[in-house]
């Protein structure tokens, strides 16, 4: 038996079992590379050798940690060439996730045995990369171009059982050890190897129509175009195209799109583990309560299903419970017609609910979160109910998206287990889950908010209290900085058109007639006795929502929308009043280009972004970017906008904000980070 720390080899007769052991996802390091390839040379003289993973996973991917650096000997390409090459021909038995170079190292192998629902992948897309190993000439080879694009150039991950009905697994076995030994014990003919199969013919335009198509949806992401364009190279002979894959693999290592995305993946990690509950024990909440049926709450009960848990929904009367509950059993329905879930986990779900009217039902929450009316006196009735039927250490918590928590508890007994739990709709889709920390609030109560939130797979971001918390602070800011520009001679379209161009999903002006003008408006009109006196206001919003132009429910906002339709159309009647509103303030407009636009934009979100930091509001920057990323639609491919004023440099950053603050004096307040650069 030869033995490494990552990789062992133990001869059990004439079968040679090669085995993986580098938790937590057996990642290709440098050792594991090293492992294999010695492996390779000990298998000789065994009739067969099989390659398995110790843990709860086959390979699923690299060691990102060493992508910075140069790359390191053996090189993972050599690794599966070898592999593929051995005179011992190699059995993949798998289970988990065969991800990334653990699928180039499965494809080298001559045959691949899986357990059921083991999945696999190509997601090196998602970190701005092609692979580098062989997956984009190997893929189509073994499973067709049609769906090596499906996996490819979007990281699609396909089960066991549906790679097998493309020819990508040999055997789907619930044990697959023992399938091993069946296959061992009458081994048929030594299958030609993949890098030296044909591509299975394919339409003639189907390069070019998956390239339209990838284009429209990667919003100006490379990557998804990268990886199309490397499969296309698998038409020629494997010995050309496989260079030509590593070499395109390394470079795009250090662009600026894969360097964004591996930020954010490492982002993610990072606010998960926030300093203010490091070592602190959470507590398992299994059971919950929630006040207000409404879109909100009926999300917000959806994903506490989803995640297991029990849920009582609250709501003021019968008729308005049932209709909660018609809404929360159509919410999951959805889900079952989109495939996402069985019949028999909707059924699961809905034993696990109930909605009701009254809060005695609450007893035996360990939690309850209000979702309702955004009104301060509202929600202290809430509480008030809730603290007088729920235990007196049951964690309270408010979905408030801009008041301050600590006077919406006011009043309610042990201060230490009350906490903001701030959604985004709709939150049973949403990922961002703002965790609002208020002075009193104990690092117990805030460990179990976080658990929770991973239960309900959402990204958890710790947020001090300030007006909007992190998201919808920074929000503000940057639709006042778009305001500023429409003052001085933009146009709604034309601010829009720049920020899509950037990569985000929708423009400020669009997302407004989403989301609904009131509730802007609302806020503005609860803090204009607090506006600093010199700050510039700009009165073309409150003028639309005088007229009642609250956006895409009434068919106009600051565009208009014909009936049936989300698409917005430029409305004159909005483009005059905004020219009318730089005439009566004596603004001559001018023109700004997109790239104007977005700078400045994008500078007063990273300088928004650096106050928050500053003031402690987030703990990090990698806070503020997955605010961003998650709950406003920041392209992640630019890594939020702390990572991107870093990627353009802080000077250029600073520079664009200055513009920004001297155009508008007394308006802007430079964070330390721009103000000293």
């Amino acid at each position: 038996m030869s033995q490494s720390s990552l990789v062992s080899v133990e001869f059990k007769g004439d079968v040679a079992w090669v085995t993986i052991d580098n938790p937590p996802v057996n990642a290709t390091s440098t050792g594991v590379r090293q492992g294999l390839s010695d492996a390779v040379d000990a298998v000789k003289g065994a009739r067969v050798a099989v390659l398995c993973c110790a843990g709860k996973t086959f390979v699923a991917g690299g060691d990102m940690s060493e992508f910075d650096a140069p790359p390191v000997e053996p090189h993972l390409p050599d690794v599966v060439q070898k592999i593929e090459d051995s005179e011992v021909p190699f059995i993949a038995c798998m289970h988990g996730n065969v991800l990334g170079g653990g699928f180039e190292i499965a494809m080298a192998c001559a045959w691949r045995i899986a357990a059921p629902g083991t999945g696999f992948g190509l997601p090196e897309v998602n970190v701005g990369l092609i692979p580098g190993a062989g997956g984009t000439q190997r893929l189509p080879r073994l499973v067709g171009m049609q769906a090596a694009i499906d996996m490819a150039c979007s990281g699609k991950i396909l089960r066991a059982e549906t790679l097998a009905e493309l020819g990508g697994v040999d055997l789907v076995a619930e044990d697959p050890k023992a399938a091993v030994l069946d296959l061992v014990a009458d081994l048929p003919e030594r299958p030609i190897p993949v890098s030296q199969r044909a591509v299975a013919e394919f339409a003639p335009d189907l390069l070019e129509a998956s390239r339209q198509a990838l284009k429209k949806r990667a919003r100006g992401q490379k990557s998804p175009l990268e990886n199309l364009t490397a499969l296309g190279w698998s038409v020629e002979p494997f010995a050309t195209a496989q260079p030509k894959e590593r070499a395109r693999h390394l470079e795009l290592r250090q662009s600026p799109e894969s360097r964004a995305l591996r930020y954010a993946f490492f982002a993610e990690r990072t606010v998960s583990k926030p300093s203010l509950i490091k070592d602190v024990a959470a507590r398992d909440i299994t059971r919950i309560a929630v006040v207000g049926g409404g879109l909100m709450g009926a999300g917000i009960a959806t994903a506490a299903l989803n995640g297991g848990l029990s849920v009582t929904l609250i709501e003021r009367d019968a008729d308005a419970a049932a209709a909660a509950h018609t809404r929360v059993e159509g919410l999951l329905q959805g889900a079952v017609k989109r495939g996402k879930m069985s019949e028999a986990q909707l059924r699961d779900r809905l034993a696990a609910f109930r909605a009701v009217n009254s809060y005695a039902d609450a007893a035996d929450a360990e939690l309850a979160i209000e979702a309702v009316f955004e009104d301060l006196s509202v929600k202290q009735q809430v509480f008030d109910e809730l603290a007088r039927h729920m235990s007196s250490d049951a964690i309270l918590a408010t979905n408030t998206s801009y008041l301050d928590p600590r006077e919406i508890f006011a009043g309610v007994g042990n201060q230490a287990r009350c906490i903001g739990l701030h959604f985004f709709s709709p939150a049973h889709v949403m990922k961002l889950l703002e965790v609002v920390v208020a002075p009193q609030t104990s690092a117990e109560v805030v460990a179990t908010a976080v658990a929770l939130g991973k239960k309900l797979r959402k990204v958890s971001v710790l947020s001090g209290i300030c007006d909007g918390f992190i998201g919808n602070r920074m929000l503000a800011a940057y639709r006042r900085a778009a305001d500023y520009l429409l003052a001085d001679g933009a146009l709604p379209y034309q601010v829009d058109r720049a920020m899509r161009a950037f990569g985000m999903p929708m423009g400020p002006y669009e997302l407004q007639d989403l989301t609904g003008l009131q509730i802007a408006w609302a806020n503005r009109k609860r803090n204009a006795a607090n506006r600093a006196p010199n700050e510039r206001y700009v009165t073309i919003a409150d003028q639309l929502c005088q007229r009642e132009r609250f956006g895409q429910r009434v068919g106009k906002g600051w565009y208009r929308y014909e009936e049936g339709s989300r698409d917005p159309v430029r409305d004159s009647e909005v483009e005059a009043l905004i020219e009318a509103y730089s005439d009566q303030q004596g603004i001559t407009r001018r023109d700004f280009s997109d790239e104007e636009i977005c700078s400045r934009l994008l500078a007063v979100l990273a300088n928004e972004g650096a106050l928050i930091i500053e003031e402690g509001i987030a703990e990090n920057a990698e806070a503020v970017d997955m605010v961003q990323i998650h709950g406003y639609g920041f392209p992640r491919w630019r890594g939020g906008p702390m990572n991107y004023c870093n990627e353009i440099g802080i000077s250029r950053c600073a520079a664009n904000m200055l513009t920004v603050a001297k155009e508008s004096p007394g308006s802007w307040r430079l964070a330390g980070l721009l103000e000293n650069n």
